[in-house]
């Protein structure tokens, strides 16, 4: 027999027949034990989980009221990049007749059916939680969000006034009969739709609500603000768009389309690269709807047509009682009035660094590495690195690169004033990177018309990897090259929300290995081998396998080994199973999961030598670092690559070995808070669920507060095994 037809017959059959079932209730009793017999957590499913502990935030009391709602703003946010980008690419399949099997084993149909029953679940505790635990809370908070009855006669005339000058003029209501063709609704917009009569015949249409307009108009009242949602005042007036025409039902919605796109690869791809891009981001404007969240009591007829023209099922239609579309809390979380202060802390002096010492960042380089771990550490000294490098007579050249960058970005005026000084500037810009493309582009060619040298991605891959090199003539006609190594963007918002790690050197060895790198990015070189880089695509793969299987060989040989790897995402089969035969060996192994885990810990026979946390609190954790023991001279990588598919396949990443004794115990003690840490702290269990500590407040080691606080003394102290 084929190797084909055994498949077919002892494989696929039996799950075909398993999968089959049209009954919904049928299909969720079996996926439990589908779903666990697999040595896989689903990646979908485990995101969905994260968003569920981003949601646990919310619900914290000993959080103020409007950071309760920013958590509850961020899952929402959360959710809809979700539905665009990883349901968008469940649909590539599903509309396509492509297969995809999902780590469960489940192909693409009974596998959506199940990830939008979980997803329903969710929708449904964001509204019950909003309802029932925040918007009590409103009125004690110093704001309400308010219903027009609940107004005073005055208060009416002033939104009256505001309807009329302001949105009326802005409204068109787009009717889907027998002689107009359905309209275009746009993406992530609220929509009202309109089923009227005329001449005893029914008519649908919609009128979408302006995206430029605020989400709520205010007023004040005795001390309070009342925010009164921008619908509700639409809802009001709708009766003037609609003269003479009797309006039997109005309901509000809104979809979310499919943002997944690929650019397809040609001769002459480069030549017309941007435009391609510009192109492609228009369709998500146009691209098919995935999700329908839509005000409950809604008409039967009206949601048939929508189906129907929008190729919907039930599966696809999430109904609410309450607020559609929770990202809007942002104008109520950000209100300058209402007392809240964005996050502020006293960033510390990096350990390795002192301001205060006479000696310019430039010259102190020399001597010795940097080590800045942010937000604890302010991205300053990389700042004023590269605005010192802009400035300095002596830079011959500066190459970076960028994946995200602020709106107002002190980076990017500081490689405009570089070059404008007739430096040699290099910037590989990837444009690619979702929902940045358009900020992105125009930075780019905002640059690239200043005189830089812009290298606009390379490929098929996106360029994700953070490095800058910057090159010095000193006045003894040696040239000093000055480097950068990241795990976070240069980004000078996020660094501030976000942790990560940096390292500043001057090191030949760094130097050279970041010299081969830009030249293989941006030519055609090839190096034979890096000193301290590991890099994607190509080596990045193997060589975090070669270091899983040294600690196993350790173990197996009855010597000491250990591995603690703190990352965004592990999603990748190779690396898991890697992660499982060093479990199988007695390599002890401590993950340090953020976002989504693949990976089942504590399974007998598997990994019964894995745990696995996730810390969600007041900064998201960003950074990636590797430990390996090697029988005691451990080896610590920082970086920007996750033990994803993407990332090691179709991303340009790279991961770099700290080598300073001081770094690395410094990068020892990250881990050894991270694991310490329990007031942020989940565990992800055997059977995919996570579990959180309850911890007394005497107790509680939060890594948010603790970073602030940390000492050479507590660094010399940490150990992992």
């Amino acid at each position: 027999m084929s190797n084909h037809n055994f498949i077919t017959k002892y494989i696929w059959k039996p799950i075909k027949e398993i999968l089959s079932h049209r009954n919904l209730l049928s299909l969720l009793k079996k996926k439990d034990t589908f779903i666990d017999s697999s040595k896989y957590i689903s990646r979908d499913l485990s995101w969905m989980k994260f968003n569920e502990r981003v949601l646990d935030q919310s619900f914290n009391p000993q959080r103020t009221l409007l950071e309760r709602l920013k958590f509850l703003a961020i899952t929402a946010s959360n959710l809809d990049e979700f539905f665009q980008i990883r349901v968008g690419s469940l649909y590539n399949y599903i509309d396509y007749g492509k297969v995809r099997i999902d780590y469960t084993g489940l192909r693409e149909e009974p596998f959506r059916k199940i990830l939008f029953t979980e997803i329903s679940d969710f929708h449904e505790q964001q509204d019950a939680h909003f309802m029932n635990n925040l918007r009590p809370l409103f009125e004690t908070n110093g704001f309400m969000i308010s219903s027009i009855t609940a107004l005073t006669p005055k208060e009416q005339d002033v939104l009256d006034k505001y309807f009329h000058k302001t949105i009326y003029p802005m409204l068109t209501p787009m009717v889907y009969d027998g002689h107009h063709s359905f309209p275009i609704l746009l993406n992530k917009v609220l929509i009202f739709g309109v089923v009227s009569n005329n001449v005893n015949q029914k008519r649908l249409s919609f009128v979408q609500i302006p995206q430029n307009l605020p989400r709520f108009f205010e007023i004040k009242r005795e001390g309070r603000i009342l925010f009164i949602p921008i619908e509700e005042i639409i809802r009001w007036k709708l009766f003037t768009l609609y003269k003479n025409v009797e309006i039997q039902s109005i309901n509000l919605f809104r979809i979310t389309r499919n943002g997944d796109f690929s650019l397809e690869e040609s001769d002459d791809m480069e030549s017309r690269y941007i435009d391609e891009i510009k192109r492609k981001l228009k369709t998500r404007q146009t691209g098919r709807v995935v999700r329908i969240e839509i005000e409950k009591g809604y008409p039967q007829w009206m949601m048939n047509i929508l189906e129907e023209k929008l190729e919907l099922d039930k599966f696809n239609v999430f109904s609410t009682d309450s607020l559609i579309d929770y990202t809007s809390l942002w104008h109520i979380v950000k209100h300058k009035e209402l007392n809240f202060k964005e996050e502020s802390f006293e960033v510390v002096s990096p350990l390795s660094y002192r301001p205060s010492s006479p000696i310019p960042l430039l010259e102190y380089l020399k001597q010795r590495d940097v080590l800045l771990h942010h937000p604890y550490n302010s991205i300053e000294p990389f700042m004023e690195l590269i605005e010192q490098a802009a400035d300095d007579p002596f830079v011959l050249s500066i190459k970076i690169t960028i994946y995200r960058l602020a709106k107002q970005s002190r980076i990017a005026d500081a490689l405009l004033k570089a070059a404008e000084n007739g430096k040699h500037v290099s910037v590989l810009f990837e444009v690619k990177a979702r929902f940045d493309e358009e900020n992105n582009i125009n930075q780019a060619q905002r640059l690239q018309k200043a005189g830089c040298f812009v290298i606009y991605g390379v490929s098929n891959y996106k360029t994700h990897t953070k490095l800058c090199l910057i090159v010095r003539k000193e006045d003894d006609d040696k040239v000093t090259r000055y480097v950068h190594l990241s795990s976070g963007n240069y980004n000078e918002v996020t660094s501030k929300l976000y942790t990560d790690i940096s390292l500043l050197t001057t090191q030949e060895s760094y130097a050279n290995d970041v010299s081969e790198f830009f030249n293989a990015i941006t030519g055609h070189s090839k190096p034979q081998k890096y000193t301290n880089l590991l890099t994607a695509p190509g080596d990045m793969r193997d060589g975090l396998i070669h270091l899983i299987n040294k600690e196993a060989e350790n173990a197996i040989n009855k010597l000491p080994s250990g591995i603690v790897i703190k990352i965004n995402s592990l999603q990748d089969l190779e690396v898991i199973n890697a992660l499982y035969r060093a479990s199988s060996a007695g390599v002890k192994i401590k993950l340090i999961v953020r976002g989504m885990c693949c990976l089942k810990p504590g399974k007998k026979g598997l990994s019964e030598n894995i745990t696995v946390k996730s810390i969600v609190g007041d900064f998201l954790e960003h950074s990636r670092v590797y430990y390996f023991h090697n029988l005691g001279n451990p080896l610590v990588y920082g970086g920007s690559a996750d033990v994803m598919v993407r990332s090691l396949d179709r991303r340009i990443e790279s991961l770099y070995l700290i080598i300073d004794p001081f770094l690395k115990q410094e990068a020892i003690n990250i881990l050894f808070y991270n694991l310490k840490d329990n007031a942020n702290s989940y565990y992800l269990q055997e059977d995919s669920r996570y579990t959180k500590d309850t911890v007394s407040e005497k107790d509680n080691f939060s890594i948010h507060k603790e970073f602030f606080k940390v000492s050479e003394a507590d660094i010399q102290l940490a150990k992992l095994f």
